[in-house]
């Protein structure tokens, strides 16, 4: 065991029953001190040329100071200590690295000094350097001031049903400290898309925004950690930016900058984890909603030591609050793209392709893109704002990102059924029923509209009166195409004069069968 130092109450006492002349060992099973440390206290007591009584009217501090330090010890014992104190902040600072242990110091110690001390002494005396610079501060937090963010170290789990298997998925905790009040989310994974989603969700619940979100050095968050000035990605700038709000993060590797969230993850732990830890969840909804329902009973629990408990605390800070906008915060993904020469760029996610301005062709354009828009920029500049659609190798078109050319081409291209009707009733009324069958021949409409811009150039050709009058000869057949008017009007057939042609009927006989045959 370590030479640990004993309480002053101890230290008192001990000399006391030496003033009195009891034996070390005596008083060894007494106060459970060890001899040897008596034997000690004996020398160092004799080396101040000082009685007993003279030493237990000192004030403590005094008795510390003469006692305790260890300049009181052997010259060996104090050149030994001496050593190894000299080493302590480099030990400090190691045992801070990456997977160095108490134990792997110990023996880089040894290696050094072969009468060194054994490993509990080594711990101890580490452990009381460690202690003087280890301190905490009670940090006092103002209502709707602060919330701090940070995820569990242990993961839930659900079974997807669909496959069958076992989910693990990360656990993300946000709270106010100032009333303690928290909220908690399992998401499907740590994505910045995930997160943010959940941090918006956060401030629903808590029914307002707080001046501050803090939070540690997580790559979600922070792009370059700094002691003073960290920098923040631009995701969380435009999060932080739409909801009124600072970001701050803690220093690096200092947990108790967020000393309360990093408590709630424990509480978290106990009050949550474990009462659910033999219930199975069959999907994310269904452990998101257990997981609040139990934080809701924890958040209803009386404190220990005083008196309430964390709702009605938060239902004192959420006045403090800021409000909440109407609109939600929508993620949105940035990709850096080349404009192709059709004016368009293509969004990979969707397979889908939107315009831009046809000066632009061959540039490198920044597509910034949520669920509902799509925004096009060219540095700083938009140059394109569009709908997001999600129809796979679609187009969605300006016409007034086309050059001048292309655009004609868009308005001869942007037919439907009334404008064909539309120009065939200023040509004439053979004209209008000609297009009017042929749009009713197919079952989309669409599908006879190169036939009839065919009639339209054919009436442009010939002009009104004759395409008409072809138009009044085609109806007298019975199938009526845009080969039969451009037909009649080759062969100058529209030019005759009879053109009411009677209509012929067949006599019956025995090889008209009728239309009840193919019934």
């Amino acid at each position: 065991m370590a030479n640990k130092p004993i309480s002053m109450t101890t230290l008192k006492v001990i000399i006391q029953g030496l003033a009195k002349g009891d034996s070390r060992n005596f008083l060894s099973q007494c106060y459970h001190v060890s001899r040897n440390t008596i034997r000690e206290y004996e020398r160092k007591i004799q080396s101040l040329q000082m009685s007993y009584e003279e030493i237990l009217k000192l004030p403590d501090k005094k008795i510390y100071d003469l006692l305790q330090h260890h300049e009181g010890l052997t010259i060996q014992e104090s050149e030994r200590y001496t050593r190894l104190e000299s080493m302590m902040p480099y030990l400090k600072e190691e045992l801070s690295k990456c997977g160095v242990t108490r134990y792997l110091l110990w023996e880089e110690y040894l290696k050094k000094e072969e009468e060194g001390y054994s490993y509990s002494q080594f711990c101890e005396y580490l452990k009381q350097y460690i202690g003087r610079y280890d301190i905490s501060m009670k940090l006092t937090h103002l209502y709707g001031d602060c919330m701090e963010v940070d995820f569990t170290g242990k993961k839930m789990q659900y079974i997807d049903f669909k496959t069958g298997k076992t989910a693990e998925v990360p656990v993300l905790i946000c709270i106010l400290p100032a009333s303690g009040y928290p909220y908690i989310e399992a998401l499907p994974n740590a994505g910045q898309e995930q997160v943010y989603a959940s941090l918006s969700r956060s401030l629903h619940y808590f029914g307002g925004v707080p001046k501050n979100i803090l939070s540690d050095n997580m790559k979600q968050y922070v792009e370059k950690a700094s002691r003073y000035e960290p920098k923040f990605n631009e995701l969380a700038q435009e999060w932080a930016t739409h909801y009124g709000t600072n970001l701050m993060a803690t220093r690096v590797r200092k947990p108790k900058d967020k000393a309360s969230v990093e408590n709630m993850v424990h509480q978290v732990y106990v009050h949550v984890f474990a009462p659910l830890r033999n219930m199975v969840f069959t999907s994310l909804y269904e452990l998101n909603e257990a997981l609040l329902k139990q934080l809701e009973i924890f958040s209803r629990q009386s404190f220990q030591r005083r008196e309430g408990n964390r709702y009605e605390e938060y239902l004192k800070e959420k006045h403090f609050l800021q409000p909440l906008r109407e609109d939600d915060f929508m993620y949105k993904h940035k990709v850096e793209v080349k404009v192709q020469k059709n004016y368009h760029i293509l969004l990979g996610e969707d397979v889908h392709f939107y315009s831009v301005p046809y000066q632009y062709v061959g540039k490198q354009v920044n597509v910034i893109y949520d669920t509902k828009e799509v925004a096009i920029y060219q540095n700083i500049n938009q140059i394109a704002v569009h709908q997001r659609d999600n129809h796979r190798n679609g187009y969605s078109t300006y016409k007034e990102h086309m050059p001048q050319g292309h655009q004609k081409y868009y308005e001869q291209k942007g037919w439907d059924a009334e404008y064909f009707v539309r120009v065939m009733s200023n040509v004439g009324e053979s004209a209008l029923k000609v297009t009017s069958q042929i749009l009713e021949m197919r079952n989309f409409p669409e599908q006879s509209y190169r036939a009839c811009c065919g009639l339209i150039s054919l009436a442009k050709h010939y002009g009104n009166d004759r395409f008409n009058n072809a138009c009044k000869r085609a109806l007298t057949g019975s199938r009526i195409t845009y080969a039969t008017i451009e037909n009649i009007l080759k062969k100058n057939l529209d030019l005759q004069e009879n053109l009411d042609f009677p209509s012929h009927s067949i006599s019956k006989h025995q090889n008209i069968r009728g239309n009840i045959f193919y019934l």
